[in-house]
């Protein structure tokens, strides 16, 4: 019985001593996210962007218009592929890139009206 009650105060010490240490820093920080609007007139906000390494981009479609969101130039929509993802946006819907990894200058546009610079932007890796 006495070594029930020892081993009893031993765990309880211990726990007690857990308790103890530090004060908790707060809460985690929460990741930020970086998003590119079409508004509701059409325009697309912010028109440049600055990420980090490994970001993603919610693209969001306000206007009343479906846009068919890639990459720089047109038609070829290769400098940078991640922002192909993004694709077609019906009014209302949300979308992102892949992951933007390569230090670079990402151009963007809508494939159906791709000389309205109102629909146009960039994404600066760095």
């Amino acid at each position: 019985m006495r070594a029930v009650i020892l081993v009893l105060l031993l765990v309880s010490g211990s726990l007690a001593g857990c308790s103890g240490g530090s004060e908790p820093s707060g809460p985690a920080p929460v990741p930020t996210t970086y998003r590119v609007t079409i508004g509701s007139n059409g325009v697309v906000t912010p028109t440049e962007l600055v990420v980090p390494p490994g970001t993603r981009v919610l693209f969001t479609n306000n206007h009343s218009v479906t846009h068919d969101m890639s990459s720089d130039p047109h038609p070829g929509h290769d400098q940078c592929p991640e922002v192909n993802q993004v694709g077609v946006l019906r009014t209302g819907e949300t979308r992102e890139t892949g992951n933007l990894v390569t230090l670079r200058t990402c151009g963007f546009h809508d494939h159906n009206d791709p000389d309205n610079n109102s629909l146009r932007g960039r994404i600066v890796i760095r």
